[in-house]
């Protein structure tokens, strides 16, 4: 099997999703959604509910498209608790292997965070068995700071553990 790199970033414009983006969006998450191996989401939702979800009013959510206008990715970005957490951002990412748009998207949402003045993004529950998205988050200086022993439910792993992830967006105090 051949396997084709990636195309270049470049091809790719990441902008606020709209509206008449929700069936691209769609066809991102319904695939994910049913593999059940990288979300603690229902494996059940149906469109509805999924998009409910995904572009919640407390989401920015963004899309990356191609030249073409085909949406090949997804993600949003929110504060990860009320209150006193909301300085600390949190996101959820999809993306359709094979455009880059995974790295494009990571990169773009941690300079939105810094913009809207984050100090820090933290993902909860990084599923330990998701290995090209655990390798993405190191690669941009995310470190485990904890692990979540038999946290998530793996349709044909059983029980695996959940990592929590995090990155520090202001530069350090000297």
């Amino acid at each position: 099997m051949t396997i084709s790199p990636a195309r270049p970033a470049t091809d790719l414009l990441i902008r606020p999703a709209q509206s008449l983006d929700r069936e691209g969006i769609w066809r991102l998450l319904s695939p994910v959604l049913r593999k059940a191996e990288t979300y603690a989401l229902p494996r059940h939702w149906g469109r509805r509910q999924a998009l409910s979800y995904w572009m919640d009013v407390e989401h920015r959510v963004y899309v990356a498209q191609t030249r073409d206008h085909e949406i090949v990715g997804t993600f949003f970005l929110q504060a990860n608790q009320k209150g006193g957490g909301s300085h600390i951002a949190n996101a959820g990412f999809i993306a359709r292997p094979g455009y880059g748009a995974g790295r494009f998207m990571a990169e773009h949402a941690l300079s939105e965070a810094t913009n809207l003045g984050f100090r820090a993004m933290q993902f909860n529950f990084v599923i330990s068995t998701n290995l090209r998205a655990i390798a993405l988050w190191k690669s941009l200086g995310f470190r485990v700071i904890g692990t979540l022993p038999g946290a998530f439910d793996h349709p044909s792993q059983g029980y695996v553990d959940a990592l929590v992830m995090w990155k520090d967006l202001l530069p350090p105090a000297s």
